[in-house]
C-alpha cells in the first residue's frame, strides 16, 4: 500500500489544510526520491527511545532497492534505558552529551572509503520530526550549520552542508506518515505528538497526549517533577497545574497550558525514561 507523507509545521489547522501545504505535501514524495538518488550514504535518524516508532520502512526499503548504504543513527541515547537493536550497520549518539559522535563520524568517513567515485560522497539526512537531525548535523560538521528548533518541522528545506573535502550531508525536512498526522484521529495525534511528530503547541486535547505518556511512562513523570505514585492523568495535572500557578480566573487549573508545559518538557528531552 501506498504510503503519502506530510510535511510537520508550526501552522495552524487552517495553514496545515491550505493549498499551499497541500502543494508541499503533494511534492514531498519527489523530494524524497530525489534525496535518496543523489545520496550515496542515507543516515536515517532515530529516537533512541522510540526506535521502531520513529523508522520510516517505505524510505529505509527505497534506499536499498536503489542501492545506497544505509545507516540507523539512534539519537537521544542518553534518554533511553536500553541501548539494543538488531539494525546494522547503527551508532547510538547523544547530542545532548556528544556521546558516539566520533564513531558516527568515522563510520560515515568508513562507508564513503568503500565508495569509488570521483565526485564528493553524498550523505542524505532523513527522519521523522524532532529526532535531533539539525543538532546532530551541527556536532558532525562542528558549527551550527543547519538551523535547529524545539518545534518538530523546523528544517523548511533541504540543506547542503560540508563534513570534509570529500563528504557532502543533505539535510531534509521531517516527515511523518499522513496517517499519523491526522488532525481528527485524536489517538494517532496523540501517539504522534509522543514520538516528536507533532509540537507540543500544535497539538489538540493535551490531555490525551498527557494521559498515553502516564499509561505507558508512569515513573518517568513521577521522578522527573518528584510526585507521588500516581496512575491517573487528572491528579496529575490538578497537582502541577497548582504548583505552576496554571490557574483560569476563578481558580480553576488550566489543564491545556499544563498539559502543554508536561509535554514540551517530553519533547525537548527533559524527562529521562526510568
Amino acid at each position: 500500500m501506498r504510503v503519502r507523507y506530510s510535511f510537520s509545521s508550526r501552522k495552524s489547522k487552517r495553514a496545515i489544510d491550505s493549498p499551499k501545504m497541500r502543494k508541499q505535501r503533494e511534492k514531498y514524495p519527489d523530494m524524497i526520491k530525489r534525496i535518496i538518488r543523489e545520496s550515496d550514504i542515507v543516515l536515517e535518524i532515530l529516537d533512541a527511545r522510540f526506535i521502531a516508532e520513529t523508522r520510516n520502512y517505505e524510505i529505509e526499503n527505497s534506499a536499498r532497492k536503489s542501492g545506497k548504504v544505509l545507516v540507523f543513527v539512534m539519537n537521544k541515547s542518553d534518554l533511553a534505558k536500553k541501548r539494543k537493536t538488531r539494525v546494522t550497520p547503527s551508532v547510538f549518539v547523544s547530542c545532548r552529551t556528544g556521546k558516539g559522535i566520533k564513531k558516527l563520524r568515522d563510520l560515515i568517513k568508513k562507508e564513503a572509503g568503500r565508495i569509488k567515485k570521483e565526485e564528493k560522497v553524498v550523505v542524505g539526512v532523513i527522519g521523522y520530526p524532532n529526532t535531533g537531525k539539525s543538532s546532530l548535523i551541527n556536532m558532525l560538521v562542528g558549527k551550527s550549520s543547519a538551523g535547529i528548533g524545539a518545534e518538530a518541522g523546523f528544517t523548511k528545506g533541504v540543506q547542503k552542508l560540508r563534513l570534509d573535502k570529500d563528504i557532502i550531508l543533505l539535510d531534509t525536512p521531517g516527515v511523518i506518515p499522513e496517517k499519523e498526522y491526522s488532525n481528527t484521529e485524536k489517538d494517532r495525534m496523540a501517539k504522534s505528538a509522543i514520538f516528536g511528530g507533532r509540537s507540543y503547541s500544535q497539538i489538540k486535547d493535551p490531555e490525551m497526549t498527557i494521559a498515553k505518556i502516564i499509561e505507558e511512562y508512569p515513573e518517568s513523570l513521577e521522578k522527573h517533577y518528584n510526585l507521588g505514585a500516581k496512575n491517573n492523568a487528572e491528579t496529575i495535572l490538578e497537582e502541577l497545574g497548582k504548583k505552576w500557578n496554571c490557574l483560569r480566573k476563578k481558580g480553576e487549573v488550566d489543564l491545556d497550558k499544563t498539559a502543554r508545559r508536561i509535554l514540551k518538557d517530553w519533547q525537548e528531552g527533559k524527562i529521562k525514561f526510568v
